[in-house]
């Protein structure tokens, strides 16, 4: 505890203060003088007799109670002039916003216990240190944000939501903790009382944001009356040697036997050796030993041999600061030849991979002609589900088919797609590889002619980016997905009179990544593999699967159930990794199911008997990224915010404490002196 000398009374000041305990114990050891009185008997002045035995001013001093409380007074008044305090965290203004992070990553163990405990602990501390007439909301966000606690004076409910924040395996995302931060500390509405906190005119906040960066720059967000913090957590020395991918294919040559592929990628400043275990069923298959360098990644292959159904669990021991990625999970399950249309005017290569042994193994592909679109068949078999994948090559239907889609040359009429300028020579350079539409491909050695730059609606992701944009991306569309490439491989135009020439867009057609593309376009989006089989989605992303080829597993509803509009597609039920079990309902032919928060393998149910099984792998190297940058620094919006490596110290002050116990001890002293008196 320290005085605050720019404060303290002047010297001449303290000797007047000094004086008066002296002067309090002085009047303790005088004795009362007495006048002389004559009386006819002393019999009823027996105590006055007693007094006037003394004959000095002086008497002894004896123990007395008031004296010691009259003394504390004023040793509680002289320190209360001290200003005595002690050094705390400093908490900026009197509307406080505390953004916490709980995604995946937040689960590292490079700081005490974790990540997420280490935020808890220092928000906490700001808690503590709110002043009087301060109000404080928390929020908690991975990729969706939670509003924990609303704006509040009450710390004891502000700890009680700290403590309920839960880790989540989730990937992050800044920008709706920030809108949702915003529209409650700035709603806009007006209030008859300021102190109402709820509905209180836009005021200035301080927004705290405990976390360790692993996102990217909040573009066009404005933090209008937000001040913003960030306290970066983690240790820039943090290791981790992450599974990224886990993919099962049938090998080409001999279709009978099974082969899975993982890759591993090493986010740490020191080479590490790791041992992998690949289990089939609970029982271990094969086992291997890789060193990876710093920053380095590197594919692994296992042979499985004929395998027909199984669930597949890598394990890798990394001896890290991060387990989530340490273990991927996949299923297989028997193929089945799913249903494509291809929509073209002429696209040779195209037509060629779609007809490959491999292609035609995983999906049964109907080529058509742009004329195809306007016949009555197909908006049949478009609205009733005829195909798992439609691909529209340099053509676009009226409305959206009951199906995913791949768009070549053109966006969907549908969905919020749009598209900017032609831009000639664009160039790749990055592609998602871990996207089960570009897993095993390298696009360094692909060269585009022409290509248009994409913008995918809310809730897409860009695949392929280049110089000039987007040219490769995908967004779902209630239970479907759609895929949209933004260049053309064949085209064809007429010079003048003259007869019509082909022209080449590009030359990815004779690369060998073309083929595979063609394949996980066929697995993933074509329903011949579900990628749910194969790869998985990732945590929090719904999985759709297809009723049809679930049908045969299916036992049909009852007559009463029947009359009562219950159909088959009510009786799915999920079973999550822990043993939940979830309810899913079927809609446009899709079975859904959105709780995937877990990781491992889910098990889809019905009749009393699995139909399906799919895992959930964390895979998402911005969380497996745990390293913080050696500066920390956030972009939002145009405003750039640095790491805070400690805090502000500040002073807490108790001299009120002291005053107010002094006038207790003065209340304590009158109230004896009162009882002693009377």
């Amino acid at each position: 505890m320290l005085p605050d000398i720019s404060n303290m009374l002047s010297w001449w000041q303290w000797s007047l203060l000094a004086v008066v305990p002296a002067a309090i114990v002085l009047l303790y050891f005088l004795k009362l003088k007495r006048q002389p009185i004559e009386v006819p008997s002393t019999y009823l002045w027996r105590k006055s007799v007693e007094d006037l035995h003394v004959n000095a001013i002086w008497q002894r001093l004896r123990r007395n109670l008031l004296l010691l409380l009259q003394l504390l007074i004023v040793l509680l008044a002289a320190s209360a002039l001290l200003r005595p305090s002690w050094q705390g965290v400093k908490a900026v203004d009197n509307r406080l916003i505390f953004l916490v992070d709980n995604s995946a990553s937040m689960q590292a163990t490079d700081v005490a216990s974790s990540r997420l405990q280490e935020a808890k602990r220092r928000v906490g501390e700001l808690i503590d240190q709110m002043r009087s007439g301060d109000v404080a909301m928390l929020i908690s966000f991975a990729d969706t944000a939670r509003v924990e606690q609303g704006f509040t004076y009450d710390r004891r409910q502000l700890h009680r939501a700290l403590d309920g924040i839960r880790a989540t395996n989730r990937g992050t995302s800044l920008l709706d903790a920030l809108k949702l931060a915003a529209g409650l500390a700035n709603p806009g509405r007006s209030a008859q009382d300021i102190s109402d906190v709820q509905v209180a005119e836009a005021m200035p906040a301080t927004l705290y944001i405990f976390s360790d960066g692993r996102f990217g720059p909040v573009a066009g967000f404005s933090l209008g009356n937000l001040d913003p913090k960030f306290v970066c957590i983690g240790s820039p020395n943090a290791r981790n040697v992450a599974i990224t991918a886990l993919n099962v294919r049938r090998n080409e040559s001999r279709p009978e036997r099974l082969e899975a592929f993982a890759r591993l990628e090493n986010f740490g400043r020191e080479a590490a050796d790791v041992s992998l275990e690949l289990f089939l069923d609970g029982r271990m298959v094969n086992a291997d030993r890789v060193e990876l360098a710093a920053e380095a990644n590197r594919g692994v292959a296992f042979d499985l041999g004929a395998v027909e159904s199984g669930t597949l669990r890598l394990k890798a021991t990394t001896g890290d600061h991060f387990g989530l990625d340490d273990v991927a999970y996949a299923t297989v399950s028997p193929a089945r030849r799913g249903r494509v249309l291809l929509v073209t005017p002429g696209d040779e290569p195209l037509r060629l991979a779609l007809q490959t042994k491999g292609a035609g193994e995983i999906a049964e592909v109907r080529v058509e002609s742009p004329a195809f679109l306007k016949t009555k068949t197909y908006a049949e078999q478009a609205s009733a589900g005829g195909w798992q994948l439609a691909i529209y090559d340099r053509c676009r239907p009226d409305r959206m088919p009951a199906c995913n889609t791949f768009w070549i040359g053109g966006v969907p009429p549908e969905g919020g797609w749009s598209a900017g300028k032609s831009v000639g020579s664009p160039q790749i350079v990055d592609i998602v590889g871990s996207h089960p539409l570009l897993q095993w491909i390298d696009m360094g050695d692909v060269l585009v002619a022409e290509g248009t730059p994409l913008k995918p609606p809310r809730g897409g992701s860009v695949l392929i980016d280049s110089d000039a944009g987007a040219l490769l991306a995908v967004a779902p569309r209630e239970a479907f997905e759609d895929a949209v490439l933004g260049f053309v491989i064949l085209d064809e135009a007429a010079e003048g009179n003259g007869p019509v020439k082909r022209y080449i867009g590009t030359n990815w057609f004779i690369r060998p990544s073309f083929p595979v593309f063609v394949l996980n376009l066929l697995e993933y989006l074509g329903g011949g593999r579900e990628v749910a089989e194969v790869a998985g989605p990732r945590p929090g992303m719904p999985v759709v699967l297809d009723v049809a080829s679930l049908a045969g597993s299916v036992s049909k509803p009852s007559g009463r159930e029947a009359a009562k509009g219950q159909i088959a597609d009510l009786s799915y039920r999920a079973c999550t990794p822990t043993g939940r079990t979830v309810e899913v309902a079927a809609r446009s032919g899709k079975v859904a199911v959105t709780e995937t928060s877990e990781l491992g393998v889910y098990e889809v149910r019905s009749g009393g008997k699995a139909v399906r099984r799919f895992a959930v792998n964390l895979f998402d190297a911005g969380e497996s990224a745990i390293r913080p940058e050696p500066t920390p620094t956030i972009k939002i919006g145009d405003v750039k915010v640095t790491g805070e490596k400690g805090w502000e110290v500040s002073r807490r002050e108790i001299w009120k404490w002291l005053v107010m116990i002094g006038l207790a001890v003065s209340l304590l002293e009158w109230y004896i002196y009162i009882r002693r008196v009377y």
